[in-house]
């Protein structure tokens, strides 16, 4: 995809993996409009982006409030035009540190599912209607290796990812023939305050960048797409 003019939307916007892929995608020529739950950290990204003289807008919204879904897409729509690219980046662990199942709180888990599985849904189909309308567009999950893999004391979080990557799929499923293409993306281990808070004692030498593995993501999406539906891990991506 020729991202030059292209309208994306990215959640979870305002710091780590997010951020660093509205910086991506902007310097690639794309509007880009960028999501997060509070509005300072949220603007002050997009103001950094605009001192470089690229399109860039910072909205405050909650994507696990479903009130707030159908605001956030008009009000970016109205910014930037109809969505091309929607990244599903915005994401909550729950309680810190994270506990074991038999001591995880329904409402905890009621919580990472709206945010991290029911906010994406809801998001998409706001979305993904106007694209197939148009025929093209493309829907990113940023998923983890806890959707593959069981590890203890990750329970809600895993979940939630296992969910949102066969969501994906069935998205992919149901819309063959439309233009719109979903991919499942595992960023990895990254240097971010949500590994921080998971893991504390981590060693950051060994974490990814995030603006390492969004290069990699949004030169994914400038080159022919996999097919839809696709489980792709960033480490095993081309850089651009």
């Amino acid at each position: 995809m020729d991202l030059k003019g292209k309208a994306v939307l990215v959640t979870g916007a305002s710091q780590g993996l997010g951020k660093a892929l509205m910086g991506h995608f902007a310097r690639r020529g794309a509007r880009v409009v960028g999501v997060a739950r509070h509005a300072q950290p949220m603007e002050a990204v997009a103001e950094a982006l605009r001192a470089e003289g690229l399109e860039a807008h910072g909205l405050a919204y909650d994507v696990g409030d479903k009130e707030s879904i159908y605001r956030l897409v008009g009000v970016a729509a109205s910014l930037v035009g109809p969505m091309d690219v929607l990244v599903h980046n915005a994401s909550t662990l729950g309680p810190t540190p994270l506990p074991l199942l038999l001591d995880t709180a329904c409402e905890d888990l009621q919580r990472v599912l709206e945010v991290n599985l029911v906010g994406p849904f809801r998001l998409s189909k706001a979305v993904v209607g106007n694209m197939v309308v148009r025929g093209g567009g493309l829907v990113v999950n940023i998923t983890s290796d806890a959707a593959v893999a069981s590890y203890p004391r990750w329970g809600a979080y895993s979940v939630s990812k296992s969910a949102l990557e066969h969501l994906g799929r069935i998205w992919a499923a149901e819309l063959e023939g439309t233009g719109v293409h979903f991919l499942n993306v595992d960023p990895g281990e990254m240097d971010t305050r949500m590994h921080a808070d998971a893991i504390p004692d981590a060693d950051r030498a060994t974490l990814a960048r995030p603006e390492d593995v969004a290069a990699r993501i949004v030169a994914l999406v400038e080159r022919p797409l996999p097919l839809s539906g696709s489980r792709l891990e960033a480490a095993s991506l081309e850089a651009a």
